[in-house]
């Protein structure tokens, strides 16, 4: 078996802002990727326009750098839960993991999934502890968390060896030893080439190539980014591609390209262990196997998880519906949902018996409201259901989706946390307390009894709080949850909002819009404290009359609106309700929106 000494591909594995991005960010600042008068924005991985708002990684990312003459391919891999099907494939890639914990924090739950994951694979593990310059940090304790962590998860004697290596990715510096401060990165990078396996494999075998990523281009189209793993593979080399239905194809690489720092550079050949992108295989997929036609070898690829969460698709029929969208028509919606999935491995689409609507399942609520928010940028115009759990049958019995759910609270506000969870069948399986006044508790709870609990927990901790989950798997029903106790307030007719008719609408409740607004009948524009829905008419008008009084044209005060973001709009909205989603507004409706239709519909169902 050969092995390639000049090379290493590793990915980087962390929960949701511990510090990736920012970490590969001064990997490659210092390894002179970028010319001394190049303008360099923040976080430079994170490339599109919704990451840099959420501050989060969504797509998983591919550069490089050299060092030593050591070329290190380097992944950016997502932390949260829902993008969880990115991690997984990735991780096919590489050869080891930096698994990034943050020195204040510690382990979090997509600590655990990543690492899980990693470890199942057999990956080697480099562990940094980032953000040693952050107050309160507590490097030495957390090594012990993670050593905890990888005894929990089953690590091997080998992989419990793990070395350790302190970094600050904000300050730029990383060191062997949790006293000093360093002065640059060059202790991570050694550490990289030190403890990260080399690619092994046949180094003159017939070419193979597994894509574990889809990116597309519009001017080249698709783009399979993959691994070498046997042989070499040369531009324009006729090979087949085993499609993953057992069906194979001969197809050409126009194009061959290799990553050096965040460009792609065009290459005329690649060896084993390299991670290439191949362009002029039109109907390429994720996790098929590219090999030389004299040789035709499909590898494995792994399983991805099911999906946990469904929602449904729908063409707007609102009387609104074509004012604001470009795209409104279910052909559009179709070709747009069916596009999604090829690259996006952990979601689902299908078609049901309306031809207007299409079940659309996937990770989890935030994975589901990305493609929302996404589509919506891109001058679509839809409307979408409530989202539901998927439930799955075992041995006659119902299963559904199970989550762990990590909470940081301080202390004064365990009880009410504990109280709320309680009710929604949530199950504590761990508690602690930290020196800082804070709380540190751990549920299993069903996932259809988080849906519409972060706005709550948010208001019951006063913004205090941090909540993390990650799927755990599926266990036995267990019984009914209360749904929203709160009704909605319905707009009567269609027309403006005034300030008059809001100012008589407010004493009914909460209310989500302002004077000014176009309204439709059926459309919500607020929550009632009663649990049953209330009709108001915010278009209502002063009467004029011809007799003046000296209270009468005082100001009418007006409370302000709740405006509600599209997150928020989806874990409002029960199960006879829709969000409508247009690139200027997010609005919300019954679906119903006759008055006189619901009641008679709800007298039926008596």
């Amino acid at each position: 078996m050969d092995q390639r000494t000049d090379v290493r591909n590793i990915a980087i594995i962390a929960h949701v802002d511990h510090g990736k991005t920012t970490l590969v960010d001064q990997l490659l600042r210092q390894s002179g990727i970028f010319r001394a008068n190049e303008a360099v924005a923040e976080r430079v991985m994170d490339s599109n326009d919704l990451e840099r708002e959420r501050g989060i990684t969504i797509l998983s990312k591919n550069t490089a750098v050299m060092y030593n003459d050591v070329k290190v391919n380097i992944v950016d891999t997502p932390g949260h839960a829902d993008f969880g099907g990115e991690v997984e494939r990735i991780l096919m890639m590489v050869d080891g993991v930096l698994l990034l914990v943050d020195a204040f924090e510690g382990c979090m739950p997509q600590t655990r999934f990543v690492l899980k994951k990693a470890l199942g694979l057999g990956k080697k593990p480099l562990v940094v502890i980032n953000k040693v310059d952050r107050p309160g940090a507590r490097p030495a304790e957390v090594v012990d968390e993670v050593l905890d962590l990888f005894i929990e998860l089953g690590a091997d004697e080998d992989q419990l060896e793990f070395p350790v290596v302190y970094a600050s990715g904000k300050g730029g510096y990383a060191t062997v030893d949790p006293g000093e401060e360093g002065t640059d990165m060059k202790p991570l990078l050694d550490a990289i080439l030190r403890e990260i396996p080399a690619p092994k494999g046949d180094l003159t075998g017939p070419a193979q190539v597994l894509f574990s990523n889809i990116d597309y281009d519009d001017y080249v189209g698709r783009i399979g980014i993959g691994r070498v793993e046997r042989g070499e593979v040369h531009n324009g080399q006729n090979v087949v591609l085993c499609h993953r239905d057992g069906t194979t194809k001969n197809v050409k690489i126009t194009k061959l390209y290799q990553f050096e720092g965040l460009h792609r550079v065009e290459v005329e050949e690649a060896r084993l262990g390299d991670i290439v992108a191949v362009s002029g295989i039109a109907d390429l997929n994720i996790g098929e196997t590219a090999c030389a036609p004299e040789c035709v070898e499909p590898l494995p690829f792994v399983q991805i998880d099911e999906p946990t969460v469904s929602m449904m698709f729908m063409v707007n029929n609102s009387p609104f519906a074509g004012r604001e969208g470009k795209f409104v028509t279910s052909r559009n919606l179709r070709e747009r949902l069916f596009k999604e999935v090829e690259t996006n491995v952990a979601m689902r689409v299908e078609e049901t018996d309306s031809p207007d609507t299409f079940k659309v399942s996937g990770r989890g609520e935030l994975h589901l409201s990305i493609l929302i928010e996404q589509m919506r940028r891109q001058d679509f115009e839809f409307q979408v259901s409530a989202p539901q759990v998927i439930y799955k049958e075992v041995n006659g019995k119902k299963y559904e989706p199970i989550e762990l759910l990590m909470i940081e609270v301080p202390d004064s506000y365990v009880g009410a946390v504990m109280e709320k969870l309680g009710s929604r069948k949530a199950e504590i399986v761990n508690m602690g307390t930290r020196d800082t006044g804070m709380t540190h508790l751990e549920f299993k709870i069903p996932a259809r009894g988080l849906m519409g609990y972060r706005q709550e927990f948010l208001t019951d901790t006063n913004g205090n709080g941090i909540m993390n989950n990650v799927f755990d798997g599926y266990e036995p029903y267990k019984g009914d949850i209360q749904e929203r106790a709160q009704g909605s307030l319905i707009a009567h007719e269609t027309g403006e909002s005034t300030g008059y008719g809001l100012w008589y609408a407010q004493d009914r409740g909460r209310l989500f819009i302002g004077p000014g607004v176009e309204v439709y009948e059926g459309m919500i524009v607020g929550v009632s404290p009663k649990s049953d829905d209330i009709t108001v008419n915010v278009c209502k008008k002063k009467h004029v009359t011809n007799t003046r009084s000296s209270s009468a044209d005082e100001a009418l005060r007006l409370t302000p609106p709740t405006i509600l973001s599209l997150e928020q709009s989806l874990e409002f909205i029960k199960n006879d309700e829709l969000v409508e989603v247009t690139p200027k507004n997010i609005r919300m409706r019954k679906t119903v929106l006759s008055k006189e239709l619901r009641m008679k519909k709800a007298s039926k169902n008596k």
